[in-house]
């Protein structure tokens, strides 16, 4: 017992030492493996619209639409269906880039997005379109009047005719279409608890200005039953920044895509 007890004395002299002139080294460490280490994920992002031709203008230039989201609840959003009102692009543009960034806005939900409903009219900075007809009065509504500025048939225009394939495809259950100078929220249909809580969200007043004759507010509000919104923005928003107007109104635009529910 007493050899044993010299013998293992004298191994373990011997491997101190050996440490001590950096000769040994322990085992390392077992590895974490990939599951127990700690993991910075990237922000959560939503998969990127998808971009569709949706028809031409007059002048042949593309009508494009972004679809966000796969729910069930849809919301159409739209801008520029006058040429001289360039603000709602900027602001369909930021939500589009929003709703990449926050998917959990899209849960349950559909935006389709038309940015530039009025291409030729936008380039040329005029209200009407190419042909000198004021798409907002081109729908096949009741009380449409037929004329030279409204176009002599409803749907006249290949710009409304797009506009109309969206919402038979589609199937909206809201419509909110940015336009300036007014500064308020006008509504169609049944719309004013929509319009209500959108107010919340902005110091817009709400105005129930009245459908115009065949008006898309005509046509979707007053007999298809959309609740159907026009955010009209005041005048020179057009010369704010993309920042700026989202910091004013996004969160009243994201409140009609979340409505019931308010936006995040």
């Amino acid at each position: 017992m007493g050899r044993e007890w010299s013998v293992v004395v004298r191994i373990w002299v011997v491997v101190s030492l050996l440490a001590l002139a950096g000769c040994y080294e322990p085992e390392p460490k077992p590895q974490m493996t990939g599951e127990e280490q700690s993991v910075t994920l990237p922000p959560a992002q939503a998969p990127p619209a998808r971009h569709e031709l949706i028809g031409r203008s007059a002048q042949g230039r593309p009508i494009m639409i972004q679809v966000a989201g796969r729910g069930e609840d849809t919301t159409l959003v739209m801008a520029a269906i006058h040429g001289n009102e360039p603000a709602g692009v900027v602001l369909v543009n930021q939500l589009e880039e929003y709703l990449q960034s926050n998917p959990r806005a899209l849960e349950g939900r559909r935006v389709v997005m038309l940015p530039v409903t009025n291409p030729d009219g936008l380039a040329a900075g005029t209200r009407e379109n190419a042909h000198a007809i004021d798409l907002n009065r081109n729908f096949d509504a009741s009380n449409r009047v037929n004329s030279g500025t409204n176009g002599h048939t409803a749907l006249s225009e290949p710009e409304a005719r797009a506009l109309q394939t969206i919402i038979k495809d589609y199937h909206p259950n809201r419509i909110v279409s940015i336009h300036q100078p007014l500064t308020c929220i006008d509504y169609d249909g049944p719309a004013r608890a929509l319009a209500t809580r959108m107010a919340q969200y902005c110091d817009l007043p709400i105005k129930k200005l009245g459908a115009k004759p065949g008006s898309l507010g005509a046509y979707c509000g007053e007999e298809l039953n959309i609740p159907t919104i026009t955010f009209e923005l005041p005048d020179g928003a057009d010369k704010q920044s993309a920042i700026v107007l989202w910091d004013h109104y996004g969160k009243s635009i994201l409140a009609a895509i979340m409505y019931p529910q308010h936006p995040l």
